[in-house]
C-alpha cells in the first residue's frame, strides 16, 4: 500500500515537472479560466436556454449580428433557424415550420 502512494506521488511529482518545462518553454500554455458566464466578451453568447424534456432543449445563441435557434438532443444538434439580432417578432414569422 504505501509503495502504491509512493509511486503515484512519484508519477504527479513527475507530471508537475513536465508541464513547468513545457510552460517554460513556451510548449504549453493555457488561457486564464474564466469564472462564470460573466465578464465574456467574445463573439459568441448563449442568450437564452428553454429546457424541453431532461435530455432536449433549446438555446438562442448570439454570433456576431445574428441570433440563431439551436436544438440540442443527446444524439444531434440541429439549427432549427436564424434572424438578423436587431430585428423584433415579424423576422421570427417567416422562420416557422407550421
Amino acid at each position: 500500500m504505501l509503495q502504491q502512494i509512493a509511486a503515484l506521488f512519484i508519477v504527479l511529482i513527475l507530471l508537475v515537472g513536465t508541464l513547468a518545462v513545457l510552460r517554460k518553454k513556451g510548449l504549453a500554455h493555457f488561457p486564464p479560466m474564466r469564472g462564470g458566464r460573466g465578464g465574456r466578451t467574445g463573439d459568441i453568447q448563449v442568450m437564452d436556454r428553454i429546457s424541453l424534456s431532461p435530455q432536449h432543449s433549446l438555446f438562442l445563441v448570439h454570433v456576431r449580428n445574428e441570433l440563431i435557434l439551436v436544438g440540442i438532443s443527446p444524439s444531434a444538434c440541429h439549427r432549427v433557424g436564424s434572424f438578423p439580432a436587431g430585428a423584433g417578432t415579424e423576422a421570427l414569422d417567416g422562420e416557422r415550420h407550421e
